[in-house]
């Protein structure tokens, strides 16, 4: 008979993850005696020390260490096992939460199409969203407080796995009422003319624009951080001034004239997003989540670029 079981197993692993016995509890929804007693239970039957307590935090001993990897190997074995149960009992009570991310340019594209299709291909699971800036979801994530993060990546930790999402293309938008020059494409010194709108200070989007801006000007740029996608456009629709802006976020404006295009010599990168997830302790739910949340972005992608040509075209071409 095999002298321990899955639970002390996920125990373990969720104290090696977050090097506390109290942050294990909450995870597991329960009390920090009953973690310790696992523990205690698992290392009684290993005959092994797997935990060094200190002050405030715990660290795993070299017995811990050499556990580790076949605990993680068991553990994503037993989860698959659980998974596969749930969708051959048709008659399944069991429900399961998705900690859902996601940054704002989703919320205003493909994201509704993916609640649709998580639906339909995991109808047990609820999902709770978190909408915030990149960096925000990041440290969440970090923090397994999120299980899966739609956002600016990658993520570049090594307990982190990173599925790349379709880029979104930055373009330059204003009110038709801006007077612009009329020429075909325009210099960034015509766009100084006017206050320029741009993601959050603490953003890649605003950290490129503002090094070129301020290497290419003495004068310092007139730019107006915006930490929410939705102001960006309001204002952008009031003439306040000129926006660098995902151009799937804005086609309808586009194709009402109430957006035009301002072709410029230079634009800044695109946007490149990752659905990211954390790969210790194994989530078996983010990480199918995450690839069918690649799957509805390309097919988004795809269906938007049929579009693109009939809506920034003509409007290019007016000016």
């Amino acid at each position: 008979m095999i002298p321990f079981n899955i639970k002390q197993l996920e125990t373990f692993l969720l104290v090696a993850t977050f090097g506390s016995f109290r942050r294990a509890a909450e995870r597991l929804n329960t009390t920090q005696p009953a973690v310790s007693t696992r523990i205690a239970g698992l290392e009684e039957a290993l005959g092994a020390k797997l935990f060094e307590r200190q002050s405030s935090t715990v660290r795993l001993t070299a017995e811990g260490q050499r556990l580790l990897p076949p605990a993680q190997r068991v553990l994503r074995v037993a989860e698959r096992l659980q998974l596969m149960a749930s969708s051959l009992s048709e008659t399944s009570e069991t429900t399961r939460v998705l900690r859902l991310g996601v940054a704002e340019t989703i919320v205003h594209t493909w994201l509704p199409d993916f609640l649709t299709a998580l639906k339909a291909n995991f109808p047990l699971v609820d999902t709770d969203i978190v909408v915030d800036a990149t960096t925000t979801l990041r440290n969440e994530l970090m923090s397994h407080r999120l299980d899966l993060a739609v956002l600016m990546g990658p993520v570049l930790e090594y307990s982190i796995e990173n599925i790349e999402m379709p880029s979104f293309p930055l373009v330059w938008v204003c009110s038709p009422l801006l007077e612009l020059p009329h020429r075909r494409k325009v210099t960034l010194n015509d766009l100084m003319q006017f206050p320029i709108i741009s993601y959050a200070r603490t953003t890649r989007p605003y950290s490129e624009l503002y090094r070129k801006l301020t290497g290419e000007f003495e004068e310092t740029p007139r730019i107006f951080p915006a930490n929410s996608l939705a102001a960006s456009i309001t204002m952008t629709l009031n003439g306040i001034g000129i926006a660098s802006l995902p151009e799937g976020v804005v086609q309808d404006y586009l194709a009402s004239g109430k957006l035009r295009i301002v072709e410029c010599e230079w634009h800044p990168s695109d946007l490149q997003f990752t659905a990211s997830y954390s790969s210790e302790p194994s989530n078996p739910i983010a990480e199918r989540a995450a690839k069918l949340a690649g799957c509805v972005a390309h097919a988004y992608a795809a269906r938007t670029d049929k579009l693109r040509p009939a809506v920034s075209q003509p409007k290019v071409a007016g000016r």
